[in-house]
């Protein structure tokens, strides 16, 4: 899984974006240390850097120049300064990419799925996720396990997806149709309950048993 820290002083715009990233597979950093950014980025090297400019100690220009002394990891500016001088500065500093507010999450999470693929292209954790000896490949929506396998539906493989960026953790019944709602899916209880049973029925099929389990009132855990 890779990580995106999102640098960036304005807590509800942190927490809207970072989930946006959740939902999408990605593990998130929300540093509140503005005057320890580098040495944070040291410490946990995410694979990939929102930057806002305006931060209460060091400005964002300040911050991707002293990253850039030991570091590529990709950076995407984040800003609602537009001028043209503010995005030469941050491409001419190292910054990968430059995106004003507000913006279109979709626009964002695409130049951050592109950038990532660029930076970091043999690396398959974007199309394949493996978990207690299954292998979820979403660009072909099969499950594997030893040789075995199974092809999903659409609505099977975002349900699967979510349990999966969640696993040991709870996922209540509402939280996966609220997902699957964002991602212009609809499913009602009864379909949920349908595509869930069909899902531990190709699991087994290739030869893993109680892959996900109910959690009586509250949800699935994997």
């Amino acid at each position: 899984m890779f990580t995106v820290m999102i640098i960036d002083d304005n807590e509800q715009l942190q927490n809207e974006i970072g989930s946006v990233l959740t939902i999408n597979g990605y593990s998130v950093l929300k540093p509140k240390a503005f005057d320890k950014i580098p040495e944070i980025v040291k410490e946990n090297n995410p694979n990939l850097i929102l930057l806002d400019i305006n931060l209460p100690k060091d400005d964002g220009f300040k911050i991707c120049t002293e990253i850039r002394s030991f570091s590529k990891i990709p950076i995407i500016f984040i800003t609602s300064r537009n001028t043209n001088i503010d995005e030469l500065m941050a491409i001419t500093l190292g910054g990968d990419d430059f995106i004003t507010k507000p913006y279109n999450t979709q626009i964002l999470l695409a130049r951050i799925n592109a950038l990532i693929k660029r930076a970091y292209p043999n690396d398959t954790n974007l199309d394949v996720i493996e978990y207690n000896g299954l292998k979820l490949n979403i660009l072909t929506s099969m499950i594997e396990h030893n040789g075995n396998s199974e092809e999903l539906t659409k609505n099977e493989l975002k349900i699967l997806y979510y349990l999966l960026i969640n696993k040991e953790k709870i996922v209540s019944r509402a939280e996966i149709m609220e997902y699957l709602w964002d991602s212009s899916m609809f499913v009602n209880d009864n379909t949920l309950t349908v595509n869930i049973t069909r899902i531990r029925n190709k699991i087994e099929e290739i030869g893993l048993k109680d892959f996900i389990r109910t959690k009586r009132g509250q949800g699935y855990m994997i």
